[in-house]
């Protein structure tokens, strides 16, 4: 069975991901989908010379949407990094500019007749990746978000660098957005089957939940875009449903007692989400998290209503609110 994926998006993190899926051989055709005609030309053939060294067929196409009708996986990985720019690390910054080309991508994959897996990454990725279900059409289990993937890998190295162990014998989550309200839910981390509070004290273990928040903040602020831990993730996501390997991921899913989508782990398969679970946690865990969905229900409905009355020809006055802030680091 030939095993087919698309990108839209060959900025930093789609033409990283493009790469990694040609060297593990995730795929037989890959679908290359960019505005920039040049530059996505250029990383085709790009590939297409990479490919001549692998061993391993990929068949490579670009700028197609008819294309997509057979895909089994499309990932999102569209943007505008500039507007990351920010000393907030402000993921809904992109929301702007991103909210509006999902509109037109989700026509695109609609009239292409796509019915495969829809993996987003875009940011804010919670928000889109709720945009992108009901612009689709697609049922709820068949559109994913990147979510905590990445935030969780940033607390596993973490905790691994201060206990010089492989991050391998680190399990656990971060739950909620991917951005500056996200935690450690500390209830669920293990160290080769020891609880996590056993290991370290309150201020440790503070120190690590701000440092897997600003994780992308310092990668950022270094070389200005952050291309391979997300794109790691996005991979290791579009593995699972490729493999149909039914692993536990904490990946932006859409939770129906909350009516929104948001990181939380749940069973990724062929089909997309296969299960959602639910965690023991703590009752402070669940205010943290509980604290979210406001703001996010917020935003999905502000930017859902102003796309309802573009249709009807009756534009209504839009702006964005958002109540998410960044804590101070413990003192």
């Amino acid at each position: 069975m030939t095993r087919k994926i698309g990108i839209i998006g060959l900025g930093h993190v789609g033409a990283t991901l493009a790469h990694s899926m040609i060297l593990k051989h995730t795929c037989d055709h890959l679908v290359l989908i960019d505005t920039n005609e040049k530059k996505v030309k250029a990383d085709a053939l790009d590939f297409c010379d990479t490919v001549a060294n692998t061993g391993y067929p990929v068949h490579i196409t670009v700028n197609d949407y008819a294309a997509l009708k057979d895909a089994d996986v499309v990932v999102s990985t569209l943007g505008n990094i500039e507007l990351q720019a920010n000393n907030t690390d402000d993921r809904f910054a992109e929301l702007p500019f991103t909210s509006k080309q999902v509109v037109q991508v989700a026509r695109d994959l609609k009239a292409s007749g796509f019915s495969g897996v829809l993996l987003v990454v875009t940011n804010p990725v919670d928000a889109v990746t709720q945009l992108y279900q009901q612009y689709t059409g697609l049922p709820k289990e068949q559109v994913i978000g990147t979510g905590t993937l990445l935030d969780t890998a940033r607390m596993k190295r973490a905790v691994a660098d201060r206990l010089q162990v492989s991050p391998a014998s680190v399990s656990g989550y971060n739950l909620g957005e991917h951005g500056n309200s996200q935690f450690v839910a500390w209830s669920q981390v293990r160290v080769k089957g020891h609880a996590i509070t056993d290991l370290f004290s309150q201020e440790e273990l503070d120190a690590i939940n701000y440092e897997s928040l600003r994780g992308g903040h310092t990668v950022f602020f270094g070389k200005f875009y952050t291309n391979f831990g997300i794109a790691a993730a996005a991979q290791r996501l579009a593995e699972a449903v490729i493999n149909d390997s039914h692993e536990e991921m904490p990946v932006s899913n859409y939770r129906p007692e909350y009516g929104t989508y948001l990181g939380y782990p749940a069973i990724v398969g062929r089909k997309g989400i296969l299960e959602r679970l639910d965690l023991h946690l703590t009752e402070e865990e669940k205010e943290n998290y509980s604290i979210q969905l406001k703001p996010l229900r917020k935003t999905h409905e502000k930017d859902w209503s102003m796309h309802k009355s573009k249709e009807s020809g009756t534009e209504i006055g839009h702006s964005l609110e958002f109540d998410f802030v960044v804590p101070p680091p413990h003192s």
